[in-house]
């Protein structure tokens, strides 16, 4: 266990995760979610929207059987690493030590995203795209069980983003080089937990996650940008991060615009509606309709829904949707901006909303469970 200091100074002890730079982490918030289900009687939890897994990794060091879910292949890889995977870590040491012993050569990766001298607008500098050409292409000769793959996989792009030249997402480039950015990448052996609970990891769409039954069910739905004239591709996760689908996949697909993103990442390219800004024939926001009816359908005793105050949805709308659907029993609002969480107010009117970056976290029961 490792103590980390939540916003309010004090201290709450929370099971170590790891994960790589991400615009929704949840690392800030693992404290709080602790303390809103610890007291809950649960042996099944489901993260609906796992991303890079720190919750998913939570739940399962706090003793439940966890699910892991998302669309992205790269999550799906985080979550095999530190739930499924079972060899010991003296099995991957050896892979790893000839992978950080390779030299490099320049390959489809240094092509399109290694830079050299002072030209900062690549997200790597070209020796260690070099590196990962040849890292990624022996990866594939191993010709490893999936679940020892993505051990793999997780470490390569765990240091991969120890040395990047971002602010932490991929659909645009720091104009000079990160102090960072010049170290050399070194592949070490993911921090995985012992695995003590039955676990599962799943790739896909959450509507249909959310139908099997499991005790309690987080929701982290992408937020987008209630900035209307923001275009969609560039709040898109798939945007950010098109750099690990590509790593994990390793099939050089075709790219556009300055930052090399993946054709599939365009804003015609599988929208999600939880990001969507536009209305339905109703009127209605149709991430607001998205969140309703991924709430009506979750087959849960528990979900607990964390939002941003960035998002489309509004906060008296989250309330809304949940109060209609069972009891509100905890919530919680993060300011990251003055370093203060305060307990809401149990009716639409909001502490600490005033303009400020605000992260909420709602617990509620459920009316209507099916097992």
């Amino acid at each position: 266990m490792c103590a980390q200091s939540d916003l309010c100074g004090n201290v709450s002890s929370v099971p170590e995760t790891e994960g790589i730079k991400y615009t929704g982490s949840k690392l800030r918030i693992l404290p709080y979610i602790v303390d809103m289900v610890r007291r809950l009687n649960v042996e099944s939890a489901l993260d609906a929207f796992s991303g890079t897994t720190r919750v998913a990794q939570l739940f399962a060091q706090i003793g439940y059987n966890t699910t892991a879910n998302d669309i992205s292949v790269w999550s799906q890889v985080f979550a095999t690493c530190y739930l499924l995977s079972k060899q010991a870590d003296s099995y991957y040491l050896p892979y790893l030590d000839e992978l950080n012993s390779l030299p490099g050569y320049k390959g489809w990766f240094s092509e399109h995203y290694g830079g050299e001298d002072e030209d900062g607008k690549m997200p790597f500098q070209l020796k260690n795209t070099m590196r990962l050409d040849a890292i990624r292409d022996r990866i594939e000769e191993y010709n490893l069980p999936w679940e020892d793959k993505c051990v793999l996989l997780t470490s390569l792009i765990l240091a991969m983003d120890a040395v990047d030249n971002t602010l932490g997402h991929y659909a645009a480039y720091l104009s000079g080089w990160s102090p960072r950015s010049y170290n050399d990448i070194c592949l070490k052996l993911p921090k995985r937990p012992v695995i003590t609970t039955n676990n599962k990891v799943i790739r896909g769409d959450v509507f249909d996650a959310v139908h099997d039954y499991h005790d309690l069910v987080y929701l982290d739905p992408p937020y987008g940008s209630n900035n209307e004239k923001m275009p969609p591709s560039r709040v898109r996760y798939a945007a950010y991060y098109h750099i690990w689908k590509t790593i994990i996949l390793n099939d050089k697909p075709a790219v556009f615009g300055k930052a090399n993103r993946r054709e599939d990442t365009r804003d015609a390219a599988c929208p999600s509606v939880f990001e969507d800004f536009k209305k339905n024939d109703e009127g209605n926001s149709i991430a607001m309709q998205a969140i309703k009816e991924l709430i009506e359908q979750t087959n849960s005793h528990y979900i607990l829904l964390s939002y941003g105050s960035g998002g489309r949805v509004t906060k008296e709308e989250l309330y809304d949707i949940l109060k209609s659907n069972g009891k509100v029993i905890a919530a919680q609002e993060i300011n990251y901006k003055k370093n203060v969480m305060s307990n809401m107010r149990w009716t639409n009117e909001w502490i600490n909303s005033n303009g400020r970056y605000n992260e909420y976290l709602f617990l509620m029961e459920k009316s209507g469970i099916c097992k």
